[in-house]
């Protein structure tokens, strides 16, 4: 596979592309971004806007649903039972893209922060929608494809998010 040297996502479509160093898309996906729209605030739950990097992979050679908090894996696997027991957690699933942002005062220090918002690219749950906002901030994947995803970025790689799409 070749390398992607950007992801574009589109957060009115929820949907994500790979660009490859010849600028064709290589990849496409459909994500989940905030329930609560766009926005750069600490606190807000909100998908941040703007140019970021992939600062850290987290996962890698875990087993498809492990269960992550803190960015740590848990020794859980998802499954329907312990999604039972736990109905309102915020599944952090497989694999883990860590974003920071590039924009000084848009999504980089102070209160807009995305690193320290902690925004990921994360697996989600397979019951979960895609193409419906329903994250807390972060983007949400389905895990086969967020394994795909991991496979073909590096730490570096750069993130775009984008309210509207051109038309």
């Amino acid at each position: 596979m070749n390398p992607i040297q950007k992801i574009i996502i589109f957060i009115d479509s929820q949907q994500m592309i790979g660009i490859d160093k010849d600028g064709n898309i290589i990849c496409q996906f459909d994500v989940s971004t905030a329930a609560k729209g766009v926005g750069e605030q600490k606190g807000s739950f909100q998908t941040p806007r703007g140019l970021h990097r992939i600062r850290a992979k987290i996962g890698a050679e875990q087993p498809i649903n492990t269960v992550f908090v803190a960015r740590r894996p848990t020794g859980e696997i998802f499954d329907e039972a312990l999604d039972t027991q736990f109905p309102n957690r915020d599944w952090i699933l497989t694999r883990i893209l860590w974003l920071c942002g590039e924009e000084p005062g848009v999504n980089r220090h102070g209160n807009v922060d995305t690193q320290r918002r902690y925004i990921y690219i994360h697996g989600t749950p397979d019951r979960v929608d895609m193409k419906i906002p329903g994250s807390h901030g972060c983007v949400r994947m389905k895990n086969e494809d967020l394994i795909k995803l991991f496979e073909m970025v590096k730490v570096g790689t750069k993130v775009e998010m984008i309210e509207k799409q051109q038309k």
